[in-house]
């Protein structure tokens, strides 16, 4: 069953008019004499967004180190070793490193990213499906 959001706040006995992103609260008090409600936009303030510009592309990649990472998914190192294994038939003035990340794919690894930045000169991770 498809719900939009109209049907869902009409669901939670909320007023459609939220739909506008305004805030909601009753005209009149209610005959029996109760409490106001007051209805707010579920949406939120999102905090801003800091653009990071990308890192620029270096010209060629003849006499480079990249560094293949593999970052825990499956099938992800063997699709790297795949890449490796290209470059060295296809490319081979370049020098292309196979590296696991240490620990899970949401953690840091301080040690690998200063072995990248003091070594390499581009970076691949296989980090999804």
């Amino acid at each position: 069953m498809k719900l939009n959001r109209r049907k869902i706040l009409s669901m939670l006995g909320l007023s459609p008019a939220l739909l506008a992103g305004g805030k909601v609260a009753a005209q009149q008090p209610p005959a029996s004499g109760g409490n106001l409600i007051e209805g707010l936009n579920p949406k939120g303030n999102p905090p801003p967004i800091q653009l990071v510009p990308l890192a620029p592309r270096p010209a060629s990649l003849d006499g480079k180190t990249i560094y293949l990472i593999d970052t825990g998914f499956a099938g992800g190192g063997l699709l790297l070793q795949e890449i490796q294994h290209w470059f060295e038939r296809n490319m081979p003035t370049v020098k292309a490193i196979f590296k696991r990340k240490a620990g899970p794919y949401m953690e840091d690894d301080p040690t690998l990213w200063q072995e990248i930045k003091a070594n390499g000169h581009a970076a691949i991770m296989a980090i999804g499906h």
